[in-house]
């Protein structure tokens, strides 16, 4: 299971006030992602920092945090340090998307809950690849090879926003129904009283919303 870092950033006016507002002495707080914000302070307690800068404040988790650099000594970081949403697999999955309207977070973010990005992934239920096709799935999508990524994206994909269409955009259900089974869904009339699925389904939703955050 990938874990991810959580980090949540004021957005939208707030942002733009520090980027193009004139300022008095300030530094730069310098994020794992590559961000960087002009701030006019910031405190840390109990594993998180309050970025405070002009129209408002961000609190992160200290993790997050690179370094605070004088406004006269700032450098910012590689551009190879923006690079998070590359990952593995970046091609197929921003072609996935592309073809199905999918978000590529949401491709993503179901590979690495089912296979942690492992092609040569089985289940004990003989779910395989990297999006975890049972084999009568693959054969619906015409996979001739389970374990080629580029085919198991593609199918896991559009195996996803077929399920979004049969449930009417309900993305919860959706995911239920591609960790569970659709019938089992469809039996119990909603998300299906399994820890395992219940767990599935709200880590995906709440990563999504934490990269919603970041936006």
């Amino acid at each position: 299971m990938k874990v991810r870092s959580a980090i949540l950033l004021v957005v939208g006016a707030a942002w733009a006030v520090t980027i193009a507002a004139p300022m008095a002495r300030a530094d730069y707080a310098v994020l794992r992602t590559g961000a960087t914000i002009h701030i006019t302070g910031y405190q840390e307690a109990n594993g998180t920092v309050t970025l405070n800068f002009d129209g408002g404040s961000a609190q992160i988790p200290a993790s997050e945090l690179v370094r605070i650099d004088p406004e006269e000594q700032f450098e910012a970081l590689p551009a190879a340090a923006k690079t998070e949403e590359s990952g593995p697999y970046a091609d197929l999955i921003h072609a996935a998307a592309a073809e199905t309207g999918l978000a590529e977070n949401l491709i993503r973010d179901v590979i690495a809950e089912e296979s942690n990005f492992n092609p040569r992934a089985v289940s004990p239920k003989n779910a395989q690849g990297l999006m975890q096709l049972l084999p009568e799935t693959a054969a619906r999508y015409s996979v001739a090879n389970i374990f080629d990524p580029k085919q198991n994206i593609e199918a896991g994909a559009r195996y996803l926003k077929d399920l979004l269409t049969r449930y009417g955009g309900n993305l919860k259900l959706a995911l239920a129904a591609y960790n569970a089974g659709p019938d089992v869904v469809d039996r119990y009339a909603g998300i299906p009283p399994f820890p395992e699925t219940q767990k599935y389904v709200a880590e995906i939703t709440a990563n999504l919303a934490r990269d919603a955050g970041k936006n």
